[in-house]
């Protein structure tokens, strides 16, 4: 029996090959679920540049940006300046059903967009903060310190959808007009944090080196710009393959990360779309939130430069 086939065009091949060690899962149950789900899964893909976590047998996974020079000519593609890597990088555009396909046949688990379109580079559409709790069973801390976030938001008259990041934490997400520059972006996503920080800051801290949190929630303020953030509907590289799951905000409090799977996440939807239907249109930041967060500085930054304070400061002592 053939562990071959092809879908709209795509060869798939290798298909009843295990995905990865502790997946309990093969590259068959992987190619399923993105087509069962194709048409959730390319809205937040399509024409946003795309980087995938692939997983080849025998390897450690591994982040793609750069399209691989054998991949279909028919997959769309943009070029773009990565700062991270200080190059220029041939990004993805998932646009498509055969794209997705084509991304699962070469084992690509995560899908990682930006926060912008291709064509509106430094206009984020979505503020976000990303809400990574300490380790072990840690998410109901993660819902209290997204409760805190909402909170906040609903504070500067702002309002979001919120997600299981598919690991341990939880992703809150802000629509935003298109005329807002990405400092501005940043600069408020740092105010917010910050807010949520205060409302209680025996939960939640925006402290960037980790050996500073004290056991909180960390408040990751630093997404916006050129970063991404794994998509929703996305299965991520852990035990079991989960899946990053829109949530309710009143329902956060009642569900697991271990309940959004690529095998349970199909039938929980059923016929419907929560990301689209749980968020709200773009909304204006206020002005004094933007005011507020060009006060703070930057978590990276400070954390550098903090670094270096502190390893001068050993080499002294």
């Amino acid at each position: 029996m053939t562990t071959d086939e092809a879908r709209d065009g795509v060869s798939l091949t290798n298909l009843d090959q295990p995905l990865f060690d502790a997946s309990d899962a093969t590259k068959r149950d992987l190619v399923d679920y993105l087509d069962a789900v194709h048409d959730r899964v390319v809205p937040v893909l399509r024409d946003r540049p795309l980087s995938v976590i692939r997983v080849r047998q025998g390897q450690e996974p591994f982040m793609q940006k750069n399209v691989p020079k054998y991949a279909p000519e028919w997959v769309r593609t943009v070029t773009m300046w990565a700062e991270s890597s200080r190059r220029e990088v041939a990004y993805a555009l998932c646009d498509d059903r055969r794209t997705l396909l084509w991304f699962a046949n070469q084992r690509a688990v995560e899908y990682h967009p930006a926060l912008f379109r291709s064509d509106e580079w430094g206009r984020p559409t979505h503020l976000v903060l990303d809400l990574d709790p300490p380790e072990g069973d840690a998410f109901p801390l993660a819902v209290r310190a997204a409760l805190l976030v909402r909170q906040a938001l609903a504070d500067a008259g702002l309002a979001g959808a919120v997600k299981t990041s598919g690991a341990k934490g939880v992703h809150v997400f802000v629509p935003i007009g298109p005329a807002i520059p990405v400092e501005d972006v940043a600069a408020a996503t740092r105010a917010l944090a910050a807010r949520a920080e205060r409302l209680d800051p025996a939960l939640a801290t925006t402290a960037f080196i980790r050996e500073d949190r004290g056991g909180k929630v960390f408040l990751d303020s630093t997404r916006a710009g050129g970063a991404t953030v794994v998509a929703a509907y996305s299965p991520r590289v852990r035990p079991g393959v989960p899946v990053s799951f829109p949530v309710a905000w009143e329902d956060l409090d009642r569900v697991s990360p271990k309940d959004f799977t690529i095998r349970t996440v199909p039938g929980l939807l059923g016929g419907g779309d929560p990301w689209a239907e749980h968020m709200p249109g773009p909304q204006t930041l206020p002005a004094d939130l933007i005011a507020e967060g060009h006060t703070i500085p930057v978590a990276r930054v400070q954390a550098m430069h903090e670094g270096k304070r502190r390893a001068r400061a050993r080499r002294g002592a």
